[in-house]
């Protein structure tokens, strides 16, 4: 691990100043990514600064749907009776992140600042249709998520809170690696006012997308047999170690199959 200076914030106020005036700073939620990135020498912020400490990021909402502050951990949402009675796919979604350690350290302001191709929240945040608040604007899905590990985030910029609405039907299918739980595949399905939204995770070359095809198909009939014969291309899909880019294409829509059936 590089050296680096640690720094506390007292508030969002704080935290940003000590950004600003940093050489190359960063800021910690949970630390689920960057304290691993760390130690693997990866990364060397000049000055890591500590989210923990500051009132009022952590808590849940409820008000025509879901609001959630950006240090609230994943077992906090997973476990809230709000989220389970207004967005039961959100707590289930939170309940399959990685394991029980993961899940009280790790944020949902974290993950979705730091954009990780195959985590599972980013789905959530665009098949809902969720706006991304942050210390000095509000962001809508479709045009936070810029790429790999990439936002629409100021590098100045701190996630606030997550605003989810509620949703006719939803459902998360996600098919893990077995060791990390991030999602080779994972597709969010959402019925929502707006119409159908279909989102998937841990399978494009540019992170998370929207399935503009299984959209189409279930918009017009909300069923798993609606998906029936609809192929998926490979094209802009990843291949690695773990699973080609065709294998991803044809685990898509089984996911999504899977996803409208949990969803009713």
């Amino acid at each position: 691990m590089h050296d680096f200076n640690y720094q506390k914030a007292g508030s969002v106020a704080d935290a940003v100043s000590a950004l600003n005036a940093a050489d190359d700073g960063t800021v910690m939620a949970g630390g689920m990514t960057l304290l691993p990135t760390l130690k693997q020498r990866l990364a060397a912020p000049s000055d890591v600064i500590d989210l923990a400490g500051v009132s009022g990021l952590s808590g849940i909402s409820v008000s025509g749907g879901v609001t959630i502050g950006a240090m609230t951990t994943h077992a906090a949402v997973s476990g809230s009776t709000d989220v389970k009675g207004t967005i039961p796919a959100l707590a289930d979604l939170a309940e399959g992140i990685g394991d029980p350690q993961v899940r009280n350290r790790g944020t949902i302001g974290g993950s979705v600042a730091n954009n990780d191709p195959a985590a599972d929240y980013p789905a959530a945040c665009l098949a809902l249709g969720a706006t991304i608040k942050t210390d000095r604007r509000e962001i809508a899905a479709d045009d936070f998520f810029n790429g790999l590990f990439e936002t629409a985030l100021a590098e100045d910029e701190i996630i606030t809170s997550v605003s989810f609405p509620s949703a006719e039907k939803a459902a998360y299918m996600k098919f893990p690696n077995p060791a990390s739980r991030y999602a080779l595949v994972g597709v969010f399905v959402a019925k929502t006012a707006a119409g159908v939204r279909v989102a998937v995770t841990g399978a494009g070359d540019s992170g998370v997308f929207r399935a503009s095809s299984l959209e189409q198909a279930l918009s017009s009939n909300f069923s798993a047999s609606a998906l029936d014969g609809i192929t998926v291309s490979a094209d802009d899909l990843m291949s690695d170690i773990h699973a080609s880019a065709e294998y991803r294409a044809h685990l898509i829509t089984t996911m999504a199959k899977r996803a409208v059936t949990a969803a009713g």
